[in-house]
């Protein structure tokens, strides 16, 4: 084969990849413009969801398919005016095929719009840098939240929940897994709690906080240097602590059935 005709496939092998690499990206791709009190929803089955504040006005959502047998799901779209409704389908057939879908959701950093449900059976979710009500989940994965304000809800029932640089307030609970959470500036009247079935729970927040606290492990140990009673139960079967901080305006429950506790001031 001459010189000519091997640059004239590789040419033809370079096209095909960038073909290929340009429908991966148009799987889905579609915006939303919701403004104050728009609600999005999305359910994925097998693959993570991540959502990321930019400059933009509206819900910008792409989903990439993944896998052997990527083309077996399909991105749902049932949204109505001022809604947002997406889901992952797969064909009855498909029990043990191999494919996933990846969500990528940009957010305007600054708005009214509320995350009723964001979740994944199979998968990661992670948001980071804008503000809005916000609810995660996941049924095999971890949570991650970084640099949001608003009502945060992030839930795992297999995996780690962690929350950095909020400000709001929090709900964060996993089955199996640690909890971790910083809270720099609590914001609104909800009350807060934090919890694993097993694993450590640490949360840190602002040292003026206004809340009636309590801290409870079945089998570990307390750590705070906030101003509460911390008691061992004389037969041994855990450990808690109580207190009310400030005007103790909202409850506060941190949790664990087998684990640490560590609540701290920033």
């Amino acid at each position: 084969m001459g010189r000519k005709a091997v640059l004239n496939l590789v040419c033809a092998f370079a096209l095909c990849a960038l073909a290929c690499v340009s429908a991966a990206a148009q799987d889905f791709q579609k915006s939303y413009n919701l403004g104050d009190g728009g609600t999005v929803e999305i359910a994925n089955v097998s693959g993570d969801v991540n959502l990321v504040g930019y400059e933009g006005s509206a819900v910008v959502v792409s989903a990439y398919k993944e896998g052997r047998d990527r083309d077996m799901v399909e991105v749902v779209d049932e949204s109505t005016q001022g809604h947002v409704s997406l889901r992952a389908e797969y064909p009855h057939d498909c029990r043990n095929c191999n494919a996933s879908l990846r969500f990528e959701v940009r957010v305007p950093r600054s708005s009214g719009i509320s995350f009723d449900k964001i979740s994944t059976a199979s998968g990661n979710v992670k948001a980071e840098g804008f503000s809005a009500r916000l609810h995660l989940s996941t049924a095999s994965g971890d949570v991650t939240v970084r640099g949001v304000g608003g009502e945060i809800r992030a839930n795992s029932a297999s995996g780690t929940v962690r929350v950095e640089e909020a400000t709001g307030t929090v709900n964060a609970n996993t089955a199996s897994g640690n909890v971790e959470v910083e809270l720099t500036r609590v914001e609104g009247a909800g009350n807060m709690r934090f919890s694993s079935a097993s694993g450590d729970v640490r949360v840190r927040m602002p040292s003026g906080l206004d809340a009636h606290v309590s801290l409870s492990t079945a089998s570990g140990d307390i750590e705070t240097n906030f101003p509460l009673e911390v008691k061992h139960d004389r037969y041994g079967s855990g450990t808690r602590a109580e207190g009310q901080l400030g005007s103790g305006a909202r409850e506060l429950k941190i949790s664990t059935a087998s684990g640490n506790v560590s609540f701290k001031s920033i």
